[in-house]
């Protein structure tokens, strides 16, 4: 696992990201500075500079609250503040340790995702 965080709304928002060819992949564009916009009242996205790699991941997944994954047809970055039913094409990448508070916020959101120092 891979130790992150997100600044975002004047906070830190500790993570982490799976020790997977996608979450790794994720890692390789760290430091990244990211717009978030709000996604149906459940996520917020952000495209990425590039698709990643997501070989081995399941064809589907179910997001939960804090998690921080990959939607592959579209290529962003989709970051869950609410529970979301199994999507095709949706990979995960980690999870934020504990609030989102910041991420909940109306609006464009600045956020800037790097390594936590290890």
């Amino acid at each position: 696992m891979i130790h992150i965080h997100l600044s975002a709304a004047g906070e830190r928002l500790e993570a982490r990201l799976d020790d997977t060819a996608a979450g790794r992949d994720f890692a390789r564009l760290l430091p990244i500075e990211l717009t978030l916009t709000d996604f149906h009242a459940t996520e917020k996205v952000a495209d990425l500079p590039r698709r990643l790699d997501t070989t081995n991941a399941p064809d589907r997944y179910a997001a939960q609250v804090g998690d921080i994954t990959y939607y592959a047809p579209w290529g962003n970055l989709a970051i869950f503040y609410r529970p979301f039913p199994a999507a095709r094409g949706l990979v995960r990448l980690g999870e934020i340790e504990g609030s989102i508070d910041a991420l909940r916020q109306d609006g464009e959101i600045p956020v800037r995702i790097e390594r936590a120092e290890e």
